[in-house]
């Protein structure tokens, strides 16, 4: 049995989402992590469309020098940080409901009634934070194609 603030329940129950997301925004907010999602499309977009545009007022050699600067620009726009719980906080609810069922995998024997305790609990054992930091990492590097950095 898992104790939830919504009372006892066990793995077929749903849990407490909230809390989940809280202690992973708390663990990435302590860790300083932040990541940068791979917009490659926007990039291939902003490249074609300033192509476009340079053959049209330069002919071929617009073409060129606009697919270059385009590239420049898609390089320069792909690579911005956000805060992870920044990302948590943007993701849609069917993504949040994954990840939390990962990081439910780690602290399904805790014993928790709200995020403030779930988190004194992850927090107060370095083994069991490692983990939710390996669950919230590899959802961040496999699931959003993410680029991490740690700490400032």
């Amino acid at each position: 049995m898992i104790r939830t603030g919504t009372g006892f329940g066990d793995a077929g129950v749903p849990l407490r989402v909230d809390d989940v997301m809280a202690l992973l925004s708390h663990v990435a907010t302590v860790k300083g992590m932040k990541a940068a999602v791979a917009n490659s499309g926007r990039g291939a977009m902003l490249t074609g469309a300033s192509a476009f545009v340079g053959g049209m007022l330069g002919g071929p050699p617009g073409i060129a020098v606009g697919g270059a600067l385009g590239g420049l620009l898609g390089w320069m726009t792909s690579g911005q940080f956000k805060s992870v719980p920044q990302i948590l906080m943007e993701l849609p609810a069917a993504e949040k409901q994954k990840l939390c069922a990962e990081a439910m995998a780690v602290v399904k024997n805790l014993d928790w009634t709200d995020a403030a305790q779930l988190i004194a609990l992850v927090m107060s054992n370095s083994a069991l934070t490692e983990k939710v930091l390996g669950v919230l990492t590899t959802y961040l590097t496999h699931e959003l194609k993410a680029q991490l950095t740690y700490g400032e």
